[in-house]
């Protein structure tokens, strides 16, 4: 499949709206919102979410629904990726694991709809969070590996690309900086590969995310990425966030989904789903605005108790028509998919998305 820019996409399997993902589904009321008029400060979660939950409350009537993945014995399987088509056949990927540990593997699916099929291809081990998206006829997955040896001596993390023409056939081409989660590539009209960082520490605190473009898959550095400037319309000091899943719109510009996350008293997390746009020509981004939160989706366990009430946006299927279905981790535990409108398409035609320029 290929977007209307001629890129493939790895978001799109044939899907009518959520006709494949109704059984069972519970209704709930989502709607996209007007644009927040231009300030000169990122939004809190609190504000974005008051905006969102008032919005939704004049909504559109979706459905949801938890997904089932066999083969992977009593393991979990979360933070997922949107269904993509390859080689004639549909695919999920996901991080499995046990719920006492965050030792993970991702491992390849296949199915449709709300069920899916551990596959015999290769898991790749000690690896969370996967992510896929196509440059020329390769695929290209990402995923954090965890736990790692750094060279202080630490252990920590790092982002670890495959690429390949085959599921048995994807080798590593790139290894990300040290305790950085969250790269997101994508080919451009133009062959380029646009890429999203997420640095923390003293680049970055908790998590803000950066933009840069490279020439191709091969010029991809370390030293690149951590130099990539950093928006800084998008989060709070206090708070973080990251991109999940980049679509490239018929006008050039990126559709990002992503997530944003706080802190409550307690120290619990809260993660919400949100989408913004970037212009690659200028790096930059619209302001962020929530589509999704936990409650939107079905009930159910959390690995802890600082973990119930986060979703971790997986990706978006764009079904053309201005309807869209949000693939999300949710709690640590389960996978679930939710009928949204179309962010993008919703971007596309507001013809009034606030933009400010990155810092750096």
């Amino acid at each position: 499949m290929t977007t209307e820019a001629g890129v493939r996409n790895p978001g799109v399997v044939g899907l009518s709206r959520l006709s494949d993902c109704e059984r069972g589904g519970i209704r709930i009321f989502i709607v996209c919102r007007a644009v927040t008029p231009a300030i000169d400060r990122p939004l809190s979660c609190r504000e974005l979410l008051a905006d969102y939950q008032t919005a939704r409350s004049h909504g559109i009537r979706g459905l949801t629904q938890k997904l089932l993945f066999r083969g992977v014995g009593d393991n979990d399987v979360y933070n997922i990726t949107a269904p993509f088509h390859w080689r004639g056949e549909s695919w999920i990927l996901g991080r499995v694991e046990a719920r006492d540990t965050e030792h993970s593997e991702v491992r390849f699916f296949k199915g449709s709809g709300s069920e899916w099929e551990a596959t015999s291809f290769r898991a790749f081990e000690n690896m969370q969070d996967p992510c896929v998206t196509f440059v020329g006829d390769e695929l290209v997955l990402g995923g954090v590996k965890f736990p790692v040896s750094l060279a202080s001596g630490e252990t920590g993390w790092r982002m670890e690309f495959y690429r390949g023409t085959a599921p048995d056939r994807l080798s590593r081409f790139f290894t990300g900086p040290d305790k950085m989660k969250d790269i997101r590539l994508k080919e451009l009209a133009d062959g380029r590969i646009a890429v999203l960082t997420r640095p923390q520490g003293s680049v970055g605190g908790r998590g803000k995310i950066g933009f840069t473009v490279v020439k191709s898959l091969d010029d991809l550095d370390v030293g690149g990425i951590e130099r990539a400037p950093l928006f800084d319309n998008l989060f709070l000091d206090e708070e973080w966030g990251g991109a999940n899943e980049v679509h490239l719109l018929p006008d050039g510009t990126l559709g990002v989904l992503g997530h944003i996350a706080c802190f409550d008293e307690r120290e619990h997390r809260h993660y919400y789903a949100i989408v913004f746009v970037v212009d690659p020509a200028t790096g930059e981004a619209s302001q962020p605005r929530i589509i999704a939160e936990r409650s939107d989706f079905p009930d159910g366990p959390a690995k802890r108790p600082d973990l119930v009430n986060v979703i971790f946006s997986g990706g978006l299927l764009r079904d053309g028509d201005g309807g869209a279905i949000l693939y999300a981790g949710v709690s640590d535990v389960e996978a679930a998919c939710m009928e949204t409108p179309d962010p993008f398409r919703f971007a596309e035609n507001s013809g009034c998305l606030d933009v400010t320029r990155p810092v750096g």
